[in-house]
């Protein structure tokens, strides 16, 4: 078996570490790999498959590997997943979808921090991420036309979602694993058909094209729920999460709808760029957020009113009585998951009358700060 430059340099990479047939999610056929993080020097094993370089870059050869499964004849209805690395360190997209992308024009955040080795840092890898979004793009669009070619486009739902977002720079930050926007953030699209096509055009994201925006606090525990639901196959009693697809199909949805997302970086990775302890998190419908480090109260913001996470309540006074809801709320995710995890003691004091900056809805109850 023949191996890139990067398999010379790293010879035990994950890559080549087999996944066996039990941990390959029950699929009829499956073809991928334990991790890897050389787009251009990519393994596969599986199905009838010993480990195997795909050809250049991962995106586009695993989409090809999927069309040509999308091709063959099929006399029942299908469930296909197309897990991709990028967009991902290192941003190093093929060289056509880097035209135009120069580090010095790229427009950052306004949450970026102006100390210049940061925004020449973020710049530069923006260039290379931005390059890699597009290629990604144009692989959907391929998917696309597949199914147009084939006439399953309006009898099948495309899901686009992702496992983490990017800091690039904002707050001073980079890569993942901490609770800001940037990072945990991710899209979630269901595509219906060409009445509803995935698009980025700003013009047919809400409205156009008979798409809408859900303000669900979808999470990742929800999308084999929400999928399977999509799909008409019954949600399993011992599955975890929410199926959120009666927002798509129009059926009921199920009792008890989650009013809020749980986050959580169970353990430090060691990073250089990772958070440096546990932390614990919640995001309700209403927008709120609130983080929590061991036994310490970390980050309180209004993201309806600071989308960009400027305003740390967390200490602030005025705050507190909020904070304390929101700490009781996240209190009942970490009992609900078993977690033991341990959350600060909130004092609420007596203080002045609220300023009248706006209003707090929980579920029972609503404050004025």
């Amino acid at each position: 078996m023949p191996r890139g430059a990067a398999a010379a340099i790293r010879p035990n990479r994950e890559v080549f570490h087999i996944v066996k047939p039990e941990h390959r999610g029950g699929f009829d056929y499956w073809l991928g790999y334990e991790n890897n993080n050389e787009p251009w020097d990519c393994y596969v094993h599986g199905t009838n498959s010993d480990c195997t370089r795909l050809p250049g870059f991962e995106t586009d050869a695993l989409t090809d590997k999927l069309i040509r499964y999308l091709e063959q004849p099929k006399d029942q209805p299908f469930f296909a997943v197309l897990s991709v690395f990028p967009p991902h360190n290192p941003y190093l997209a093929p060289e056509q979808f880097a035209e135009g992308l120069c580090a010095e024009n790229i427009k950052l955040r306004s949450n970026v921090p102006n100390v210049p080795w940061v925004k020449q840092q973020a710049q530069r890898e923006l260039a290379g991420y931005y390059a890699m979004v597009r290629n990604l793009d144009w692989n959907v669009g391929r998917l696309v036309q597949a199914l147009d070619k084939l006439n399953l486009t309006d009898d099948t739902y495309i899901v686009f979602f992702s496992d983490h977002g990017d800091m690039h720079g904002s707050h001073g930050w980079f890569r993942k694993t901490n609770p800001y926007e940037e990072s945990c953030r991710v899209p979630f699209i269901i595509s219906t058909g060409h009445s509803c096509m995935y698009s980025v055009a700003p013009g047919l994201l809400y409205g156009a094209n008979n798409a809408c925006l859900c303000d669900a606090p979808l999470n990742h525990v929800d999308v084999a729920p929400t999928t399977l639901g999509l799909c008409g196959v019954a949600v399993p009693d011992w599955m975890q999460g929410y199926d959120y697809s009666g927002y798509v199909t129009g059926k009921p949805l199920p009792p008890q709808e989650p009013d809020s997302a749980y986050l959580q970086c169970n353990e430090v990775t060691g990073h250089l760029n990772s958070t440096a302890e546990p932390w614990r998190g919640i995001v309700t419908r209403e927008g709120w957020k609130y983080v929590a480090l061991p036994g310490e109260p970390w980050m309180l913001f209004n993201l309806k009113d600071d989308p960009y996470e400027q305003m740390n309540m967390a200490q602030i006074t005025n705050y507190r009585e909020i904070l304390a809801d929101l700490n009781e709320r996240l209190q009942a995710w970490i009992d609900k998951t078993g977690d033991d995890f341990t959350l600060p003691k909130i004092e609420v004091p007596h203080i002045r009358k609220s300023r009248g900056n706006g209003v707090y809805y929980a579920p029972d109850k609503k404050l004025e700060y």
